[in-house]
């Protein structure tokens, strides 16, 4: 493939991919973490930083780059990693209504859903990641890292009478 046709190819490349797939890689200044996403008139746009929302990658803010990577949504594969410059939406601008619309319809499990924009328009950051045309090649190495921290626990061992009870049920039925 040629220069010219891959030049013309990525933003096409980066739109469809980025749409399709639920979850892309965001990095700011610290690690990347993983967030939920929609794809909305040609940039991504993420909701975070407030309570019972994601947490949004450290140096996310108005005026700065990030790199997103989007995975496959069937493979869980890389398929591209592109350049975003971000852009911080000012609550209840017109353009922030629109992204909020989106995002709305794709937030899962929400506990306020009636009061939803009000809360993130309070308490939380609704960002633009718009791509600015630069795909960085994706890495040779698994680039594998330690989990964040994180208040939660791992499962404790299994306690030694539960499996005489469940023997028991079984027994019974």
């Amino acid at each position: 493939m040629t220069a010219a046709a891959d030049s013309s190819l990525g933003p096409a490349l980066v739109e469809e991919a980025t749409k399709k797939s639920g979850l892309v890689w965001v990095r700011g200044t610290g690690p990347a973490r993983a967030l939920w996403h929609v794809w909305h008139e040609g940039a991504a746009y993420l909701v975070g930083d407030g309570p019972g929302e994601q947490p949004l990658p450290a140096g996310l803010t108005g005026g700065s780059s990030a790199e997103v990577t989007v995975r496959s949504k069937d493979k869980g594969g890389r398929l591209v990693s592109w350049t975003a410059a971000v852009t911080e939406l000012a609550p209840h601008s017109e353009e922030w209504e629109a992204a909020v619309a989106e995002l709305k319809g794709k937030r899962l499990n929400a506990p306020d859903a009636e009061q939803l924009t009000e809360r993130w328009a309070r308490e939380c950051r609704v960002l633009r990641l718009t791509p600015d045309g630069t795909r960085t090649p994706l890495p040779d190495t698994s680039q594998a890292a330690a989990p964040l921290e994180t208040p939660a626990t791992t499962r404790r061992p299994v306690p030694d009478a539960l499996p005489r009870l469940l023997l028991k049920r079984r027994r019974r039925s």
